[in-house]
């Protein structure tokens, strides 16, 4: 049964692709969950079929079970076994979540930087915003922590039903996310109606998106691909069309996509400028490129001028 335990908790392939750095960590923990309740399964359904077997009704035999009430040291035992898996579990559990950035009070005092250093790590659950004086939510490692590499920084705006991405350093905006493979990417993500919740389910990693509250999500992406990037809050009537995609490039197709889109959007930002010097608004300013990014007018409509 322990044989049958241990290797189904590692060879159950329940668990899509891991595609960021923290992923092998959630999955250890995961198989740890697997091999322990897989030993459960096999226990308790072992005792009811061998019950089932071994104490049957005898064929001409109309007495009853022995009145048996009670075994109190057997109950004990069921009681504690429970309550030591539970207690391991938490702290294996806690101790992946602080790995990853996940709780350090201390970071709350600090109006410094909003991630403090955990080892390789840092802890962002709780940090104070020092530009809004309030407090930030979300999870990840610190920017600087990763080989000293600069993190892409990404702004995320969740709109029933599409998500938004603007890129503060190339001012490209888009309807489906890229980055550079084995480079920290820090999302910066607010929604603009009601909650929602940014999920990539091969990252392992799922945080939520509040209206007047910025959250952040920081991850290394380490496998090229594509992936999908679900809303895993129910928004609203449309909540299951909430999706879109996260695509992970090397550098010089990153490079080439940045590239190819900032010149089309200065392209269209010099037609516009001279046909109507006034700025636009949000919602003009992405009409041009709302076929583009899978934007339809309606969400459009929702942008606040």
């Amino acid at each position: 049964m322990t044989l049958i335990s241990l290797w189904y908790g590692q060879n159950h392939g329940l668990l899509p692709i891991a595609a960021s750095s923290d992923a092998g960590d959630v999955d250890e923990l995961f198989n740890f969950m697997m091999t322990i309740a897989t030993g459960l399964f096999l226990l308790v359904e072992g005792v009811l079929v061998y019950s089932l077997i071994k104490f049957r009704r005898k064929k001409d035999d109309t007495t009853d079970g022995p009145p048996i009430e009670g075994n109190v040291p057997l109950e004990i035992v069921w009681t504690a076994i429970p309550t030591v898996i539970v207690f391991i579990l938490s702290i294996y559990s806690f101790e992946i979540y602080n790995r990853m950035g996940g709780l350090d009070p201390m970071a709350a005092g600090d109006p410094g930087p909003q991630m403090a250093h955990h080892g390789h790590h840092s802890s962002q659950l709780v940090a104070l915003d020092p530009n809004q004086q309030n407090i930030a939510l979300g999870l990840g490692i610190s920017p600087d922590s990763d080989q000293g590499i600069n993190p892409l920084e990404v702004k995320v705006n969740g709109i029933q039903y599409a998500w938004i991405f603007t890129y503060p350093e190339s001012g490209v905006i888009s309807g489906e996310i890229h980055v550079p493979i084995n480079r920290p990417v820090a999302l910066n993500m607010t929604a603009g109606d009601v909650i929602h919740a940014f999920w990539l389910p091969e990252f392992r990693i799922k945080q939520d998106v509040i209206p007047g509250r910025e959250t952040k999500l920081v991850f290394t992406p380490n496998k090229i691909g594509e992936y999908p990037v679900v809303c895993a809050e129910l928004c609203g009537a449309y909540h299951g069309g909430m999706k879109t995609k996260l695509f992970v490039q090397s550098e010089a197709d990153y490079q080439q996509w940045i590239q190819d889109n900032t010149f089309a959007m200065n392209d269209n930002s010099s037609e516009s400028v001279a046909m109507n010097p006034e700025p636009d608004s949000d919602a003009k300013f992405l009409a041009p490129y709302a076929e583009d990014i899978g934007v339809d007018s309606d969400i459009l409509a929702q942008l606040k001028p």
